[in-house]
């Protein structure tokens, strides 16, 4: 379909929007680049502060991008700095992080309009990364009926619980168990509580639920969509849920037993709880470490052998299509997989009796390899522009804020306004680059009508 040019009789706005809509790739970062834009100015009004003063430019821009982008960094203290409209504006743009510009704009669009233009339903399919165009809008009505049944029980659980067990006002208890709910779900990181929710340790009651909001979130809503259909029929899933699924419970279990057995006797974090609240914690925290930006143990704290640990979840990320960051689960095992193929000497990269297309595998070492380049520039980045800080601290940082994690050791408090800049960069990249790339692998994909002669070079 041709797009006219203004001045030929369609309006300049129209025009735009139709040029736009010709390449899908390019609305995403541009949706999430407005969003942060609108919710800087929003934070940088003076209602939005305790004190009552206009927030400096870059505070405001750290913090919507790490709401927009679901990271949860922060370089103020959110429950003092912020004032309820602060707080709500957070709320809302981390809502609007999780689950997509276009897939909530799209919502708006069929709950207005109770319809859906092929266009327009391309464009979702490269937000939430379903396979068929003509499912988009039951997948639409689903994403969204999941998103409030998990948040709508995770709130009435917690505000229960601070009512029930910190006598808290019934007002404050269902605002402070909905920010955190949709803060969990959302795989966002903020917390009202200014150590996080290390205070709540010892109490399932909080941690748990958010623990679970959170790794249903950082699933995925294609694996998670299919392994409910077919739960009792894992075997016919696809390899893409198998992958996310099982490899998310693997992640989640050797973290868990890793992060214990670290931390066990450490005095600073798990060492004065009992067996059952070392368990707990190490749980919670093992669960938040991915994708979550929640802390219960202080990472301060941490040994520095469980560093590496956290780094490397961090990296990894949640599954495809989730409002979680990283590299994603999918594609880490995937590569795994093509190692132990090449190990083995196989000639095909098989996963459940199903051969994986070579142009996974290049799209798969493609987005790994570039996103170990831009952590790396970002971490020496860092360094350069900041005095005083170590490079595990630096790499620690630059990870969270990548893989839009959150987790932090509290060095972007300290760091200057470029610093902060490199950060900024870093969580807008890590929420749309992958998904950008992705999409624009899948749309450039072109077939050749010939070959060239093959020749194998020694690798090693």
């Amino acid at each position: 379909m041709a797009v006219s040019a203004p001045g030929s009789g369609v309006g300049h706005e129209d025009w735009l929007v139709r040029r736009l809509l010709r390449h899908p790739v390019r609305i995403v970062p541009l949706g999430f680049l407005v969003a942060i834009l609108l919710g800087t100015g929003v934070l940088m009004l003076p209602p939005a502060t305790e004190e009552h003063r206009y927030t400096p430019f870059v505070t405001a821009l750290f913090t919507a991008t790490s709401a927009v982008s679901v990271t949860g960094l922060a370089v103020v203290d959110t429950p003092t700095y912020w004032t309820p409209v602060g707080l709500v504006m957070i709320t809302v743009l981390t809502q609007l992080g999780g689950l997509g510009i276009l897939t909530g704009g799209t919502l708006v669009v069929l709950v207005v309009a109770r319809q859906l233009g092929l266009r327009t339903r391309l464009l979702v399919q490269a937000e939430t990364a379903e396979f068929g165009i003509g499912d988009v809008r039951r997948v639409l009505l689903r994403i969204g009926f999941t998103m409030l049944v998990c948040e709508a029980v995770m709130t009435a659980v917690l505000a229960l619980r601070f009512m029930l067990g910190y006598d808290y006002p019934a007002g404050r208890a269902v605002w402070y168990g909905f920010f955190h709910a949709v803060q969990a779900f959302n795989n966002g990181g903020f917390s009202l509580y200014s150590d996080n929710l290390v205070g709540f340790a010892h109490d399932g009651w909080i941690t748990l639920p958010l623990a679970f909001g959170t790794i249903i979130g950082g699933l995925g809503f294609p694996a998670l969509f299919e392994a409910t259909r077919s739960w009792r029929r894992p075997g016919r899933w696809t390899v893409s849920t198998k992958l996310t699924v099982w490899g998310s419970l693997v992640l989640l279990l050797v973290g868990f037993a890793v992060l214990l057995a670290a931390e066990w006797a450490n005095p600073r974090t798990l060492g004065p709880f009992g067996w059952e609240g070392k368990a707990l914690a190490a749980f919670t925290q093992d669960a938040y470490i991915r994708t979550g930006g929640f802390n219960t143990v202080d990472v301060n704290g941490l040994d520095e052998a469980s560093f590496p640990l956290l780094i490397a979840l961090m990296f990894i990320g949640g599954g495809s299509a989730s409002t979680a960051g990283g590299i994603k689960v999918a594609t880490f095992f995937l590569l795994a997989f093509c190692i132990w193929a090449e190990l083995r000497g196989e000639p095909d990269v098989t996963v459940g009796r199903r051969r994986l297309a070579s142009a996974s595998q290049r799209q798969a070492l493609t987005v790994a390899l570039l996103s170990v380049a831009l952590v790396v520039a970002g971490t020496v980045t860092l360094i350069l522009l900041t005095e005083g800080v170590s490079y595990d601290r630096a790499l620690f940082e630059v990870t969270s804020a990548f893989s839009t994690t959150g987790l932090s050791t509290g060095v972007a408090q300290t760091l200057p306004a470029a610093g902060q800049v490199t950060l900024i960069v870093l969580m807008y990249i890590g929420r749309v680059g992958t998904l950008t790339l992705g999409s624009a692998i899948a749309l450039n994909t072109r077939r050749r009508l010939y070959r060239y002669p093959e020749e194998q070079p020694i690798v090693g």
